[in-house]
């Protein structure tokens, strides 16, 4: 006799993909320009939607709403809660984070240190994304 019933799902079928929908690339030069313009208020929106990319593709995480809170009331949080949340992806990932959660020690430097410090998140988070298929060309939003 044969057995008619279909085989047992494979490993891979059983488990998750790695992360959830990727985030989008951002301009660096473009975000840094838009905010000096805004008096810094654009911040608030990077932030919110960096936090909310994070959470959504790691399946964990604060999200933006906390993202924005921390970044209006407690600006120095942010650097560091970032740049770990972008040290788990990458090590989720499998892969070595190019950002740690020391580098939020960059806002002991005023100014020049908020910028090292972004430059450096948003290369890691473009850099993640792009290996991942989004766009080569990042805008702003």
């Amino acid at each position: 006799m044969t057995d008619s019933s279909a085989p047992p799902p494979s490993e891979q079928s059983i488990t998750e993909p790695p992360g959830g929908p990727i985030g989008k690339p951002r301009s660096v030069g473009l975000t840094i320009l838009v905010a000096i313009v805004t008096f810094g208020f654009w911040t608030w929106i990077w932030s919110y939607w960096n936090g909310e990319e994070l959470k959504i593709y790691r399946r964990d995480g604060l999200g933006g709403a906390a993202f924005l809170l921390f970044t209006i009331f407690i600006y120095p949080v942010t650097f560091f809660l970032m740049a770990n949340e972008v040290e788990k992806m990458y090590v989720d990932a499998g892969e070595e984070p190019r950002i740690t959660t020391m580098w939020g020690l960059w806002f002991l430097l005023p100014l020049i240190g908020n910028i090292i410090w972004y430059v450096r998140i948003q290369k890691a988070l473009n850099d993640f994304w792009q290996a991942r298929g989004g766009t080569t060309s990042p805008g702003l939003a």
